[in-house]
């Protein structure tokens, strides 16, 4: 049975885990497969998200609007300040553009099936502290062979481009 659109799927771990470079491979088959997509990235590193400077949209948010949008030639650009936005929020607002998956980036503890990405081994603790994982990618051997012991999902090396296929197609038979 196929789940409501938009499917949700979450791909998490810790900084320079590999999270944006899976995510660009899996939007990419994704729309090769003819899906359409969108996605929603955690600014994690502490502090607000970088935005142009000195632009109108910019200007316009300083002087007190709430949001600010641009478009030109197809291409929207939303910037929005608010105190904080939940990531329910952002999924209603990514919901307008009718999308067959929507596609998170961090957020690690949220409830969503998701796809985990562990480096090294101080990263293993992200196995008890993470909900609804669906598949792991490592970094060595090692980490294989331990999330394989203690996890009963799919579990690639970081070099098998497998991995992108198999997630891949999971969300495939939930569209």
């Amino acid at each position: 049975m196929a789940l409501v659109k938009p499917i949700i799927y979450q791909v998490v771990g810790y900084q320079n885990s590999g999270k944006t470079t899976f995510l660009l491979k899996l939007i990419q088959v994704l729309k090769n497969d003819g899906f359409k997509t969108v996605t929603i990235k955690h600014h994690g590193h502490g502090g607000r998200p970088d935005v142009p400077l000195q632009k109108d949209s910019s200007k316009h948010l300083e002087a007190g609007a709430v949001a600010a949008l641009v478009e030109g030639e197809g291409r929207l650009v939303l910037q929005a300040d608010e105190s904080s936005w939940s990531l329910d929020e952002q999924i209603r607002l990514m919901n307008f553009f009718q999308p067959d998956m929507i596609l998170i980036e961090g957020h690690k503890h949220q409830a969503y099936p998701k796809i985990l990405l562990l480096k090294d081994e101080n990263d293993l603790s992200l196995l008890t502290k993470v909900d609804n994982i669906k598949a792991v990618i490592v970094w060595s051997n090692t980490l294989l062979e331990l999330v394989r012991e203690r996890l009963n999902v799919q579990t690639f090396h970081i070099t098998e481009e497998k991995a992108v296929n198999a997630v891949s197609n999971f969300l495939k038979t939930q569209v």
